[in-house]
């Protein structure tokens, strides 16, 4: 192309258009994945007043992250591999600052949450029972179950959290069995 032709671009206006790839990729996701890390947030913080928090780091932490998406991955993949290490950096911050004993699969009491399991018959108070039985599990096994919960292949799930396939489904049916067993209900997966 001819010099007198040639578009000539300052820094500035090309960071500009990055800029505006990035407002784009990030409206596109906040739009589309709002309720799935809504519910991302309320799994991982029991605290009201701090999942306003948790939600605005996730935001904020998505809109830095697509100045290098470079679509490596799917949209949603990416989505969900900053709000995991988002979350869980939160978790282990407030894990710090309290004293309150996050445990594993294997040390789980399902004992400890009192109320007998037939009376948990309306819905929303089962939902909470296993809200409560997911917030008590490690970060990581938290994780792989909510990403499960929300429909995500495990291709995907192994993707974001850095585990291989069959470790994710083995530690996915391990919580499955864990959260049946707390119903009095046999795994029908």
């Amino acid at each position: 192309m001819p010099a007198s032709i040639e578009q000539v671009v300052s820094p500035a206006d090309a960071a500009d258009t990055g800029s505006a790839a990035q407002d784009t990729l990030y409206e596109r996701a906040a739009t589309e994945f709002a309720a799935p890390l809504a519910r991302l947030v309320r799994a991982h913080e029991a605290d009201a007043s701090h999942q306003q928090d948790l939600l605005q780091e996730i935001h904020l932490a998505l809109w830095r992250s697509f100045a290098a998406f470079g679509e490596r991955c799917s949209l949603r993949t990416w989505v969900y591999r900053v709000a995991h290490n988002v979350a869980a950096t939160h978790v282990l911050r407030a894990k710090r600052r309290q004293a309150s004993r996050l445990v594993s699969l294997d040390d789980l009491d399902i004992a400890e949450d009192g109320a007998d399991f037939a009376t948990a018959i309306d819905e929303s108070r089962a939902l909470a029972r296993i809200t409560r039985l997911i917030q008590r599990l490690k970060p990581l096994d938290r994780e792989l179950i909510i990403l499960h919960l929300e429909g995500l292949p495990g291709d995907e799930i192994s993707e974001i959290a850095g585990l291989s396939p069959a470790n994710v489904a083995t530690k996915i049916h391990r919580i499955k069995l864990l959260l049946a067993d707390a119903f009095g209900r046999k795994d029908e997966s």
